[in-house]
């Protein structure tokens, strides 16, 4: 398994949430749901994104937006309208679909889908770090067949409702970021773009494979066949740090998500991702992550903010 699936392996929407909202100009609404993850797709209209800091990105009809972080946004007609109505999560819809669409007139000039992931943990910290805060994939680039089956499902109510949308939406999701990535090397991250170096890519899938592993430059240079320095060199010219480095922030990567995923001890989970013991793994965690392992696990445990 390739860098990419790995991550996009351990995306698992469970409960995801949907909303219709139909309008007419001026409209503006405010999203203040605290997901991780949202994409947004305007299939009738053109929007404006307008997160809480930074740029208003434009969005046109067909186009699909990939919004990163808990941060309040606003999706408007205009970047100057001001926000009319505040979008929570009591406002999307899991199970009922019946009651899944906000509409001011049915037959609105604009008409907005989106569906919201409803925790951090199903998705790798590590993907969502390799993404701003909005990605707009043009519908040009779109995956229309698959666009077109997640509006069916949601107009529908039958059995299995909510495990065929919580699929839908992963799955827009990897098509989505897959033709993102691959439409220019400034959209994908350096772990992406490291793949077309056959060396590079195997060390780094040594490491994702087996990041518990006590790995060498050396020992990595050996098994991806290329000397000592000539992989340290490409791996850091290419990846954008050197191959401990990577190991490094990948191992504390990997714990993040079993602190936040599972009930496994601290002490167990040092040992899974290559750490002898709690005190090293803890060490390493506040080192990159400026918190403990306890203080995180506690976080990813708190209520996120307007859910």
């Amino acid at each position: 398994m390739d860098v990419l699936s790995e991550l996009l392996d351990g995306v698992r929407a469970r409960g995801a949430l949907f909303q219709r909202t139909v309008m007419n100009r001026p409209w503006s609404l405010r999203f203040a749901s605290g997901s991780p993850l949202t994409l947004a797709t305007m299939l009738r209209g053109r929007a404006w994104i307008v997160p809480e800091d930074g740029e208003p990105v434009p969005v046109g009809p067909g186009d699909i937006a990939i919004l990163r972080g808990r941060a309040p946004y606003t999706v408007a007609d205009d970047p100057a309208t001001p926000p009319q109505t505040v979008i929570t999560s009591a406002d999307y819809c899991v199970r009922d679909a019946n009651k899944n669409e906000t509409a001011e007139d049915p037959d609105g000039s604009a008409l907005l889908l989106s569906g919201a992931y409803t925790g951090r943990g199903e998705i790798s910290e590590r993907l969502l770090q390799a993404l701003p805060d909005v990605t707009v994939l043009p519908d040009a680039d779109c995956h229309r067949p698959l666009r077109d089956l997640v509006i069916e499902e949601i107009a529908r109510d039958k059995p299995g409702q909510q495990a065929m949308r919580d699929r839908l939406l992963d799955l827009m999701l990897l098509s989505t970021l897959r033709t993102w990535f691959d439409q220019s090397e400034a959209h994908a991250p350096p772990w992406y773009r490291a793949m077309d170096d056959p060396a590079v890519s195997h060390a780094l899938q040594l490491l994702h494979d087996d990041p518990a592993h006590p790995w060498t430059v050396a020992s990595l240079a050996a098994t991806s066949g290329v000397s000592r320095a000539a992989l340290a060199r490409r791996f850091t010219t290419q990846v954008g740090e050197p191959p401990m480095t990577y190991l490094a922030s990948w191992r504390v990567d990997v714990a993040a998500d079993l602190l936040r995923e599972t009930d496994a001890t601290v002490g167990s989970i040092a040992r899974k991702v290559g750490y002898a013991n709690t005190f090293a793994l803890s060490v390493a965690f506040k080192r990159l992550r400026g918190i403990t392992p306890t203080e995180h696990r506690a976080a990813a445990q708190a209520p996120s903010p307007g859910r």
